[in-house]
């Protein structure tokens, strides 16, 4: 290796564990917007959800989440052996005790911690779907249940080989008959998803409105209002999410290169288009802006770009994201027209922006986009992006219907009334987050 090899290795190490580090923070960040958004009784148990998939998810992705998602020995190309990295045997070192090189030129560990990080923030997004009522105890089950049983076969199948990769064998090629040499790929007609649209946003938007249906409405839902008790702490959140989502998007690259600033300068674009859409939305429907729609509008925008981002001309990602942001903001509504209760705008944020995102950038791919001109291959890829969509929905909606009806008749979803009238932080963690009392000087 060349002394120039040497410099750009170590600097895209650097570049990788910044961006692990930025993914990491933003599960701790998407703790704040969710208790920001939900009621003073239930803050600290909304936080805790997202804490909670934190410590999950990390250890059950360290013993066999790598391996299933990453490994080579696939079934049928849905998922990878659990056993053949299990504990992260042989991922890290080789036999002599050098570091194993990873597929992108630096040690494969880097990329173990990058995806790591994924897999949590997925599944703590669900969580927003089940604000104030569920036992925190059977969130702990289903977040390891989900990301075993959903999130890593998707990863698998996205990114790591499986059937939906970016290969000749892949989706594309098998709806198309396209012929070319083992080893090529079809650029034209492959399924993009360069941060994680279908595996993270679609797969965790589709599990949230499949359990807002399968636990049921909050005590009050649709009968008394139940507003954000906290709104800098929203904001906050939202400030700390968009700041890691640059590890998110622009970390996608996997080196510090061109595509990485690409990404960071459309996933900026994307997200401020997003945030203007979604308020003049608000002002023409409601009269006024708010503070909350400012704050989802951001992360709708950060949703829809994250399969576009490397994909698009900062020109495309405003269009992406204002149209994003527009959708999104409508699509908040649909849990009271169709009564589910996704208490934290999961559904209208991330499977709206996510589906948005996903099928959009079939439309508009640089020089590939059916709109972009891609021509027939544009229009093949606009096909190929709805089915993956699809396909994304398909296996987390039925997977999580699953596992929520078995842990409903065994571990059981709900809190009683009673306790959850007096609210989730007392009753589950004999916790509040406000002392409105003062010191027990007794």
């Amino acid at each position: 290796m060349t002394e120039t090899d040497l410099v750009q290795a170590s600097g895209n190490s650097s570049w990788m564990l910044i961006s692990a580090a930025l993914v990491l923070l933003m599960t701790p960040a998407l703790s704040l917007f969710y208790g920001g958004m939900s009621r003073q009784k239930s803050v600290l148990n909304m936080m805790m959800m997202s804490f909670g998939a934190l410590g999950v998810v990390s250890v059950i992705y360290v013993l066999w989440g790598w391996s299933m998602s990453y490994g080579s020995q696939s079934f049928l190309g849905l998922v990878a052996s659990p056993f053949e990295f299990l504990g992260l045997k042989n991922s890290i070192t080789d036999a002599s005790g050098a570091y194993i090189a990873g597929a992108n030129g630096y040690p494969n560990v880097i990329d173990v911690c990058f995806q790591l990080t994924f897999a949590v923030i997925s599944t703590a997004l669900i969580s927003g779907a089940l604000a104030e009522r569920v036992k925190f105890g059977t969130w702990l089950l289903f977040s390891g249940l989900w990301a075993t049983f959903a999130y890593f076969p998707l990863a698998h199948m996205v990114w790591g080989g499986g059937l939906l990769s970016h290969s000749a064998s892949g989706l594309s090629a098998a709806l198309f008959g396209t012929t070319v040499e083992e080893g090529e790929t079809v650029a034209s007609v492959a399924p993009i998803d360069f941060a994680g649209g279908t595996v993270v946003h679609i797969s965790a938007g589709t599990a949230a409105l499949v359990l807002a249906f399968i636990v049921g409405q909050r005590r009050a839902f649709l009968r008394h209002s139940h507003r954000p008790h906290n709104l800098p702490l929203v904001m906050l959140g939202a400030a700390l999410l968009w700041f890691g989502w640059f590890g998110f998007n622009a970390g996608s690259a996997f080196a510090a290169d061109g595509v990485a600033g690409l990404a960071w300068i459309n996933t900026t674009a994307a997200t401020a288009a997003a945030m203007l859409g979604w308020l003049l939305v608000e002002k023409l429907r409601d009269g006024h802006p708010t503070s909350l729609g400012a704050a989802s509008g951001v992360v709708a925008g950060l949703v829809a770009i994250t399969p576009a981002a490397g994909d698009l001309t900062p020109m495309t990602s405003l269009l992406l994201g204002v149209i994003g942001g527009v959708l999104a903001c409508l699509g908040v509504g649909l849990k009271y027209r169709f009564k589910f209760d996704d208490s934290l705008d999961v559904v209208g944020v991330h499977l709206v922006a996510g589906l948005w995102g996903t099928v959009g950038v079939g439309l508009l791919a640089t020089d590939r986009g059916w709109f972009t001109g891609g021509g027939m291959d544009g229009l093949k890829l606009f096909i190929v992006q709805i089915l993956i969509a699809l396909v994304a929905m398909l296996i987390s909606g039925v997977v999580t219907a699953i596992i929520a009806v078995i842990l409903k008749a065994t571990a059981g979803w709900r809190l009683e009334d009673e306790d959850e009238a007096r609210g989730i932080d007392i009753t589950m963690h004999s916790e509040t987050a406000y002392d409105t009392v003062g010191p027990d000087i007794r």
